[in-house]
């Protein structure tokens, strides 16, 4: 039987994800090394996973949980907002990590037909999320081409003039795909022009405690705003899959909504994954901002393994654990110098054209101990001078 017809317009006209086209790319190339997934090297705290171990046998946790998530994590969780992100009133739904919070908020807030802003490089899962919940028009800003901070004035005309107003802007900050920083003046200029334009603003904060440089995070409040975290990176829960939403309480019926999507898609986030997270935050944030602080000479390695690209061809790094590099003009096919990087010089990158970056590559430094960074560096550097200098022969 043909697919013609039958098949969900939604799904077969969204992107293809490009991790599991990476992923195909490393299981071809033996010995390949990837600076490609967004992932941290460190596995959640030890005295966490050993609290978890003795949890198999509890009877609870083989059954289904509250929808909104465990009462004990959520309070922790709302005692955190408040000491750390200085959120006070806002309310807290767990998931099954910060992708499926994505997609609860565009099912909730998001008809199909509505249309929504991203501001260039995006990330990809997003952009994805959108397409295959019938959201097609997908606006994309531009961003500072020094900076690649979102345009605030580009959005500012766009929400005035796009009838009907865009339902929503999205944004990562510090970003995915290029690890840039938006700060607290430019966040709360994004806001204000939301909330004039009648628009939700939806804030991913996964890399909240990805900060280098002295800079520090920042998160704003408001009845328009929704405010996306995740355990995942942080605590090295990328498997286990715990994430949570952080909405406006005074908004009404829109915790009514979030908890019918919540219950039609996963239920509850995994049990054994919400003790996980409660357990990481008894050992505190401290924790994970020593581990972040190695990631400091991962950082340094890539981006002199990507010099041989030139002077202002790496942007981001301020946050996040990526950077966001552009190829030398005459390579516009990425996703072909990904694979000649890979066979050729063992070492595989994300192209930038899943992220509305064509042209552009982005580099993962998360992932690797400092070892093997050195050695995915080296690699790296080689490619990208012969690149530069022969082509890719």
């Amino acid at each position: 039987m043909g697919s013609k017809g039958i098949l969900s317009k939604r799904a077969v006209n969204t992107e293809s994800p490009v991790m599991v086209q990476i992923q195909e790319l490393l299981r071809g190339v033996k010995g390949a090394i990837s600076l490609a997934q967004g992932i941290v090297y460190w596995q959640p705290p030890k005295e966490a996973l050993e609290k978890v171990q003795e949890l198999v046998w509890e009877p609870s946790i083989s059954r289904y949980g509250a929808d909104e998530g465990l009462p004990e994590l959520r309070e922790a969780l709302t005692k955190k907002l408040l000491e750390e992100n200085k959120l006070c009133k806002s309310s807290v739904m767990v998931t099954a990590g910060a992708n499926q919070a994505f997609v609860n908020i565009v099912l909730a807030l998001c008809d199909a037909g509505d249309s929504v802003v991203m501001f260039a490089p995006y990330y990809f899962n997003s952009y994805m999320s959108l397409q295959m919940t019938g959201v097609t028009n997908i606006l994309v800003g531009p961003g500072d081409p020094t900076t690649l901070h979102p345009d605030a004035d580009w959005l500012e005309k766009t929400l005035r003039e796009t009838k009907p107003t865009p339902k929503f802007i999205t944004i990562v900050n510090p970003g995915n795909p290029s690890g840039t920083y938006i700060p607290e003046p430019l966040l709360k200029k994004i806001s204000d022009i939301c909330e004039n334009a009648g628009c939700w603003l939806v804030v991913d904060n996964t890399y909240e405690y990805f900060m280098y440089d002295g800079l520090k995070h920042s998160c704003i409040e408001g009845n328009h705003i929704l405010n996306i975290f995740s355990f995942s990176k942080a605590y090295g829960m990328m498997g286990w899959r715990v994430g949570y939403i952080a909405f406006p309480s005074e908004v009404k019926d829109l915790a009514q909504q979030l908890l019918k999507i919540q219950d039609n898609i996963p239920i509850c986030a995994p049990l054994i994954s919400q003790r996980l997270a409660l357990h990481s935050m008894e050992v505190g944030s401290q924790w994970v901002t020593d581990q972040v602080k190695d990631l400091v000479k991962n950082r340094q390695l890539l981006a002199n393994a990507l010099s041989p690209l030139g002077k202002g061809a790496v942007k981001g790094g301020e946050g996040a654990i990526y950077l966001w590099a552009k190829l030398p003009e005459k390579f516009v096919d990425d996703f072909k110098v990904v694979r000649w990087l890979a066979n050729k010089h063992g070492v595989v990158l994300i192209p930038g054209s899943s992220c509305g970056g064509p042209g552009h590559v982005r580099v993962s430094f998360g992932g690797l101990m400092e070892n093997d960074c050195r050695l995915a560096s080296e690699r790296l550097k080689r490619g990208l001078e012969e690149l530069v200098k022969d082509g890719m022969i």
